[in-house]
């Protein structure tokens, strides 16, 4: 009896039998990962197939259909919008997006402080501008924004103003030496970008003086590459995208923009550390302390405790530059082009003027553009036709219930489409017609708050809209105060394109003559 039972006790300590146990364990776990991931996707597939859209191809999803619009998107959400209504879905790849551009739907997933995580595609960027406001989520996320929401203040911003208006002047110079037609749209551009370096990072690089510098060609560079690869569903792969021209022309800009700000964030660091050790405070240096760039206000909060690194602050800087720049352009180029396109508008943007500045040529102060109030609904207006950012996406990590009975399941990304919203005679009576009184009280009371969303809505809003509109008020002060815009022939309309932003691809051309004022 003991010779069997001794048998027994080794034959169940027998590792032979532990190992197939854990081998058994481990299929069993596996099994049922993948059996828990085929019935999530078969519950998003399902949920899905109650969503109108365009019938897709098996792997490649509605690539086709990018391909037949030939990769313009607003012209493929457009044509889809039309046949599906307000909201629909579509493939890329494997990957499902569904479109919206309801009121009601949009205020239940922007109004969420659940639903704030940025769509898959945004890791695309990751590169550039890393995790920073714009692609980070979570903890991180409400971290970063918490901490960069008070440079954003008004008290904070008015500091700007100076930039904005010797940037604006040389713009407007540079805008009344052309003889011929001229594509404003790159004139603006090198403004912009003038205007978001020295405020962004407190350097100068002169792009309206040398638009073949490095650092504007890197910027150029790096937002054209990457349009191609958020188009293309193939290059989404990094293995693809790094072998591809774009994607080589991407990383060499990526790497220039990059050792500029390091630098720069660098060579800051310094002055700072020397500014501490030396006790006599110039002139200088009290200049410098009145106008901090953004770049400062983070080493202010790095220094006081908050847990922010040479790399967090550069991508916080870089996110600022990204989205700060083109953005901005592209509003601007629309805007002079629907101010030029209408002038009664600019008939009554000269009197505001005129009642703000009279003849004089004086710099416009913060109390000036605060009470440019018809220059701020002629910007509005522009921006419901042309928004800059034609569509923003998110990434659901649960199902969300919307009107009309449809369900937005886990795994899914959403994308709003500001430049159809812009366009729903639902909520825009005449919509092709550019009226600013639109915005007046007596005339928006009753349409909903979410009908009109440039600027995104909610938790997640872009927090860098009151720059925006600052900067683009006090541009279009300075235009119509010293130029007169026309059309370079009767009906002209630029052809838009929704690239990474609503651009026009063969620009946008208008007539510029100095404006004198009637006696």
């Amino acid at each position: 009896m003991r010779q069997a039972a001794s048998a027994l006790s080794t034959k169940g300590e027998d590792p032979s039998l532990t190992a197939m146990d854990a081998f058994m364990l481990a299929v069993v776990l596996v099994a049922l990962a993948i059996f828990a991931r085929y019935l999530k996707r078969k519950h998003l597939v399902e949920t899905l197939d109650r969503i109108p859209g365009p019938p897709g191809y098996p792997v490649i999803g509605n690539t086709m259909d990018l391909v037949h619009f030939k990769f313009n998107l607003t012209n493929a959400v457009a044509s889809w919008t039309a046949q599906y209504g307000d909201i629909f879905k579509i493939w890329l790849g494997n990957v499902p997006f569904v479109i919206l551009t309801k009121p009601e739907d949009l205020e239940i997933l922007l109004s969420s402080n659940k639903h704030i995580e940025k769509a898959e595609l945004y890791a695309l960027l990751h590169p550039w501008i890393g995790e920073g406001l714009l692609t980070s989520t979570g903890k991180k996320w409400h971290t970063r924004r918490k901490l960069l929401t008070p440079t954003f203040h008004f008290r904070i911003l008015d500091q700007f103003v100076e930039v904005f208006n010797r940037c604006g002047e040389l713009f407007v110079k540079k805008l009344l030496e052309q003889k011929e037609a001229v594509n404003v749209h790159e004139l603006i551009t090198l403004c912009t970008l003038d205007i978001i370096c020295e405020t962004a990072m407190g350097t100068k690089v002169e792009a309206q003086n040398d638009a073949t510098s490095s650092y504007v060609t890197a910027v150029h560079k790096a937002l054209i590459s990457f349009h191609q690869r958020t188009m293309k569903p193939w290059l989404h792969l990094n293995a693809i995208w790094n072998m591809s021209s774009d994607g080589k022309n991407f990383n060499s800009a990526v790497t220039e923009l990059h050792k500029y700000t390091n630098d720069v964030i660098s060579s800051r660091r310094k002055e700072r550390e020397s500014r501490r050790k030396d006790s006599l405070k110039t002139d200088q240096d009290l200049g410098l302390k009145k106008r901090e760039a953004f770049l400062d206000q983070l080493l202010d909060a790095s220094d006081s405790g908050a847990d922010l690194t040479d790399t967090d602050i550069r991508e916080e800087v870089d996110t600022f530059m990204f989205e700060g720049h083109d953005t901005t352009a592209a509003a601007l180029s629309f805007i002079m082009y629907n101010v030029a396109a209408h002038p009664e508008v600019q008939q009554r943007l000269r009197e505001e003027m005129f009642d703000l500045f009279g003849d004089s040529d004086r710099q416009a102060t913060v109390q000036d553009i605060q009470n440019m109030k018809y220059a701020e609904r002629v910007v509005k207006e522009s921006l419901r036709l042309y928004p800059s950012v034609p569509l923003f996406a998110r990434k659901m990590r649960e199902d969300l219930p919307l009107t009309d009975g449809y369900v937005l399941p886990a795994g899914t990304n959403v994308t709003v489409s500001c430049l159809q919203m812009g366009s729903n005679p639902k909520h825009w009576p005449e919509p092709e017609k550019f009226d600013p009184d639109r915005y007046l009280t007596e005339n928006s009371s009753g349409r909903h708050p979410y009908a009109y969303v440039p600027f995104s809505a909610g938790p997640r809003n872009c927090i860098g809209q009151k720059f925006a509109m600052m900067e683009m008020k006090s541009a279009l002060s300075k235009i119509v105060r010293s130029c007169d815009l026309s059309l370079p022939s009767p009906g002209y309309k630029p052809r838009i394109e929704g690239q990474v932003i609503l651009r026009a691809p063969e620009g946008v051309f208008l007539k510029v003559a100095p404006y004198r004022a009637k006696a």
